[in-house]
């Protein structure tokens, strides 16, 4: 293909991923942008060219050792739970934007930390740019059929120029908001739809080589067999190479939380830290998918290329020689999209990191303080942008430089070597309360000067003094101080040898200096914080300690040249609500601070934010004894705290029994006074009724048959008095436990025939059938009279609420092992549910009179009760039976209390 032909399909890709941004950037809250998978695809921008073309590359020459770069992630990926959870909550807490400010702020703001971390940050990605841009310029050269892949000059060479469109595009979407802590949806999108198109053509060329090249794996397998070498490239190796494994696992296990680009994507533009559970297995998942077919093309290439090709780009070369060209240029898209998304989010968080831990707290902070807000604003944008287009420049002249010395594994390990050093201070960091910032200067200056010993030196010696001999030699001639082979480890690679000695000398004199020399309040209070997070307000302003003089008003004047009026006043006065602070109050307290401290980290870093706000405030130093006992009175103002809240919770709850049972009792009042009325009108009518049947009785001329008809009603009106009259004695003395009942062994069953004996003519007239299978004899102690009552009055309420002719009644008798239960149950009308729970009250249904208006006094279900309770028994309406209502009630088979005789 022509030079113009590959030219024209990347600016067209770049312009698609120019709309992409813009359409995520236009709806930043929509589901597309916002879920965990585009969470987890975004994690994958770890997969970049050294993915996807070296990879192959080692595996065609070492085997499978290429795998220990991706088993690091693998293993780390379950602690993010726990460790990743942590950084994330203290990162949106302090609106962190970079690992920079988070170490800095571990350990106080620290300014020179900052910038160290920064400067070490710089020296690992700025290589690893340069080999995405080696790898655009091999591949372009490779598409394009040229013969050498570096041009004359810049000016001439394609990858400069893709370089800078690179850079447009990471200056545009990444600078849109001064404060970095913000999402950058855009790029997010952009990276994860990347990351779907580089692991789909990584998979199509795996599938075009293992099946459409050769038969299979099997079939690879027995050609790739007769290499010379093929055992060397399917074994482990003995246990020399086992610790080379070890390192490298330890290198890609420290890179998946530390490198600039993967903190970016994994904390800062972390939307909900429950996406964590997500990633942990599908991120894995992914990495395995891209490395199905990396051993298969591996094998493919030694078969079918010859030994002098470039074993990093047999995934390219391969279909190229078959004739394939589409196929070829897939492949090319592919490689193109791993490189983009690495140098789009590596240059964003080094962008950060330059401004906000370098050029602002070293020399530009007075510019700032002097500016208005709009000023401000658009220098910090232009001082990222500018950063943004430093990096990638400075990195295509190291690609230019050193591209011909080092292929795309070793840069790759090379970078992870370097950024390895902050390791100690940062997993350090987050457990051990006693690190110190100078602890930690120390170890990363040590670590990097022997990773600058023995892995730079002799790579840069190649190329400004190839003549020099200590490389074999070692310094001074001394053998054991080779660099690549210090103190006699022979059989370490470079880069094992280098993280090796680096990472021991590092953490030694962290954890050695931390111990020697004691940090400042501040770094003890951050220590606290980040150790102990959980337990000081999950690091809300009252674990924030500090002592001195501030005044609101010059505090709100700094954060306006940052943040512009109406965001000043409208975050100050959320804050002062927050607090229940008058927005009269002149001093600032040690809220205020940390609140105004992590408004200005966002935009401008930590560092410079802890200096600024030291311009307008007069800081008091505490000391270790005053941090830990504030410390102290905090947690226990929390522990009273949640003691008075606990306590709230319960008198609320009392509160809401008492008012429960006020309503209760004023509802019984109100029973009760409904019920003096039912009782009133039903003594009321029997007798009314008896006095006007007399007064006609005293008419000697009425007829024989009228006259014995009015008798009848009198005496039936006469009954009815008397057993209302016995129904409210009998509930008055049920109630005060007044009544001796006469307890004796009975047979239940006879006693339940009786009481269907009694209403059967009742039953007969409605047509209603009354069913009940007698079992074997079954004697319990009761008093038949009062369990007769029981059971009528029963049957009496089924009787009334049935349909005629289609009214059933059944009533059966359960062995419940210390009692026996008996149910009646009927197919009528049923109950409802909301006066299941009041039928067997006093006044129920005096309270249901205006509605139901019954038939009686409604006191024969709450007589039930007493009879039942009398006999230690319960009675109760079974809820769940739908279909009419069943009503069950219980009696012991044994009383202790009492000596029975048979009956």
């Amino acid at each position: 293909m022509s030079n113009y032909a590959i030219g024209l399909v990347i600016v067209m890709y770049l312009a698609m991923l120019f709309v992409l941004a813009y359409f995520a950037e236009k709806n930043p809250r929509g589901k597309w942008t916002n879920n965990p998978y585009v969470y987890t695809l975004s994690l994958a921008v770890y997969c970049t060219a050294w993915t996807y073309y070296g990879s192959v590359g080692i595996a065609s020459r070492s085997g499978i050792s290429f795998l220990a770069i991706y088993l690091g992630p693998v293993i780390a990926l379950p602690l993010w739970i726990v460790i990743m959870r942590k950084v994330i909550r203290i990162s949106k807490q302090h609106k962190i934007s970079s690992i920079a400010d988070f170490i800095s702020m571990r350990y106080g703001n620290n300014r020179s930390l900052g910038a160290l971390v920064t400067i070490t940050c710089l020296m690992a990605v700025i290589p690893y740019i340069s080999l995405q841009l080696k790898a655009v310029s091999e591949t372009f050269s490779l598409m394009s059929s040229e013969n050498s892949y570096v041009s004359s000059g810049f000016l001439d060479d394609s990858t400069f120029y893709i370089a800078l469109l690179i850079a447009v595009f990471v200056a545009f979407y990444g600078t849109l908001s001064t404060d970095t802590s913000q999402h950058k949806k855009g790029i997010i999108a952009t990276v994860a739809f990347e990351s779907i198109l580089k692991l789909v053509f990584f998979l199509v060329i795996g599938v075009y080589v293992t099946y459409v090249l050769f038969d299979g794996t099997t079939d690879l397998y027995q050609k790739a067999s007769n290499f010379v070498n093929f055992d060397q490239l399917t074994q482990l190796g003995g246990l020399e190479n086992g610790f080379n494994w070890l390192f490298t696992i330890c290198l890609s296990f420290f890179a998946i939380f530390l490198l600039p680009r993967q903190f970016h994507v994994a904390v800062v533009e972390n939307d909900n830290e429950r996406y964590l559970k997500k990633a942990i297995w599908l991120f894995p998942l992914y990495l395995l998918l891209f490395n199905v077919f990396v051993i298969f093309i591996a094998w493919a290439g030694n078969i079918g290329l010859p030994n002098g090709v470039n074993h990093d780009y047999y995934s390219l070369l391969l279909p190229l020689k078959e004739g394939n060209t589409a196929l070829a240029l897939m492949v090319f898209i592919g490689g193109f999209t791993a490189v983009i998304s690495m140098i789009v989010v590596a240059t964003l968080a080094l962008s950060t990191m330059v401004s906000n831990n370098v050029v602002i707290p070293y020399g530009f902070i007075k510019t700032l303080v002097e500016g208005n807000p709009e000023e401000n604003t658009k220098r910090i944008k232009n001082l990222r942008r500018v950063a943004i287009f430093m990096l990638i420049i400075i990195a295509y002249f190291f690609y230019v430089t050193f591209s011909a010395q080092l292929s795309l594994y070793s840069i790759g390990l090379i970078s992870f070597v370097m950024i390895s050093q902050l390791a100690p201070s940062f997993f350090l960091g987050l457990t051990w309360r006693r690190g110190t910032a100078k602890g930690a200067e120390i170890g990363i200056l040590v670590g990097l000067a022997i990773v600058f010993y023995t892995l730079l030196l002799p790579i840069i010696s190649q190329v400004v003094m190839p003549n020099i001999k200590f490389v074999e030699e070692g310094l001074f001639g001394y053998s054991w101080l080779r660099p690549a082979q210090l103190f006699g480890l022979d059989y370490l690679t470079p880069e094992s040898n280098a993280f090796l000695w680096s990472m021991a000398a590092n953490t030694l004199s962290f954890v050695t200096f931390s111990l020697r020399t004691k940090g400042n309040y501040r770094e003890r209070n951050y220590a606290e914080m980040f150790v102990n997070h959980e337990n000081y307000e999950n690091l809300q302003e009252g674990a924030f300690i500090w002592k001195g003089e501030a005044y609101v008003a010059d505090i709100k004047r700094l954060l306006s040249r940052f943040l512009g009026e109406d965001r000043t006043n409208r975050a100050l006065r959320l804050f002062n609500r927050k607090y229940n602070i008058a927005e009269t109050e002149e001093k600032a307290d040690a809220r205020l601070i940390n609140f105004s401290e992590k408004l200005l980290t966002g935009s401008i870093g930590g560092a410079s934010a802890k200096i600024l706000l030291s311009s307008v405030s007069k800081e008091t130093p505490i000391s270790l004894v005053e941090v830990l006992n504030i410390l102290e009175e905090n947690k226990e103002t929390k522990a009273n705290n949640k003691l008075l809240i606990e306590k709230s919770e319960q008198l609320s709850t009392m509160a809401h029994q008492l008012k429960d049972a006020n309503e209760e009792l004023r509802l019984q009042d109100k029973m009760k006074d409904e019920f003096l009325d039912t009782v009133a009108h039903e003594l009321k009518t029997p007798v009314t009724s008896i006095k006007a049947a007399s007064e006609v009785l005293v008419d000697e001329d009425m007829p024989p048959e009228l006259r014995k008809q009015f008798l009848e009603n009198i005496n039936r009106d006469t009954d009815r008095l008397d057993t209302l009259i016995r129904n409210i004695l009998d509930l008055e003395k049920l109630s005060n436990d007044r009544t001796e009942l006469d307890i004796r062994k009975h047979n239940i069953n006879k006693t339940i025939k009786k009481a269907i004996k009694g209403v059967e003519q009742i039953a007969a007239k409605k047509e209603v059938k009354i069913k009940f299978k007698g079992s074997e004899k079954v004697e319990i102690p009761y008093d038949e009279d009062r369990i007769l009552q029981v059971l009528t009055n029963l049957l009496s309420n089924s009787l009334k609420f049935t349909e005629p002719r289609n009214g059933t009644i059944k009533i059966d008798l359960k062995d419940q092992g210390s009692a026996f239960a008996v149910v009646v149950e009927d197919n009528g009308r049923g109950i409802p549910k909301e006066d299941q729970g009041f039928i067997f009250e006093k006044f129920y249904q005096s309270k249901n009179q205006n509605i139901k208006k019954p038939q009686g006094s409604g006191l024969g279900l709450a007589i039930c009760k007493k009879i039942i309770e009398g006999h230690k028994g319960k009675i109760w309406v079974d809820k769940t039976f739908d279909k009419g209502a069943r009503l069950v009630f219980t009696l012991p088979k044994h009383d202790e209390e009492k000596n029975f005789d048979s009956g």
